[in-house]
């Protein structure tokens, strides 16, 4: 399968991955033929992580520079695209991963910050791919998968889920495997109906005929 690593920015100050995220980048950089992109100071997790990004984007306002031309040094590629512009770093660099037609992709971020920051990391996320890639996402200690239509989650009995419709009511919401079952709702955004699920078993599905929901499992619940 196909891969793409890329790791969004995030405040300033050391990067950290959690263990879930640090066991989600091992498994995707092992991956045969991984790309790595990194939005601005996505370097900066990229690096803590051991990788050099084959691509680094944004406007580079809050990457270091000495990190960036190390990067430099060791083969990435740098697209330093102008501060006024009308899509974010990780949506650049999403964007930017898309052009390789991968079959999975697994985006890394911090859960710091700023709490518009945080809501846009999820927006870009959960926005539906040009092609029919896989889309996982560790934001910080939480786990983030986006449903365009249908899609199989692994848990564990009794172990947390939510889901939360993202740019819109997520309508005709189906489930198996979880406590409370959706039989053809709809979710409409940060609305609770979806928050603080179960699982019944390691395995429940999601389905809906429109929109986009994503499911948030704590990183204590992701079965390893």
């Amino acid at each position: 399968m196909s891969t793409t690593l890329v790791f969004a920015g995030g405040p300033p100050g050391p990067p950290a991955l959690s263990p879930g995220a640090a066991r989600a980048v091992a498994a995707a950089s092992a991956a045969p033929g991984v790309t790595v992109v990194a939005a601005d100071s996505g370097l900066h997790l990229a690096e803590a992580a051991g990788l050099v990004p084959d691509v680094v984007v944004g406007d580079m306002d809050s990457v270091e520079s000495r990190v960036l031309e190390r990067a430099a040094a060791a083969g990435a590629r740098i697209e330093h695209h102008p501060a006024d512009k009308d899509a974010t770093d990780l949506e650049l660099a999403l964007a930017e991963a898309w052009r390789g037609t991968p079959e999975r992709v697994v985006v890394i971020g911090s859960a710091d910050g700023r709490l518009d920051h945080l809501l846009g990391v999820v927006a870009a996320v959960a926005a539906p791919p040009p092609g029919a890639a896989e889309v996982t996402a560790w934001v910080g200690p939480h786990m983030v998968l986006p449903v365009h239509r249908r899609r199989t989650v692994d848990g564990t009995p009794g172990s947390l889920v939510s889901l939360l419709a993202v740019g819109g009511p997520a309508v005709g919401v189906r489930t198996t495997g979880l406590r409370w079952t959706l039989d053809g709702d709809d979710l409409v955004p940060f609305s609770g109906r979806g928050l603080s699920n179960r699982f019944t078993g390691t395995e429940a599905t999601v389905e809906l005929s429109d929109g986009v929901l994503v499911v948030i499992i704590p990183e204590e619940e992701v079965p390893r």
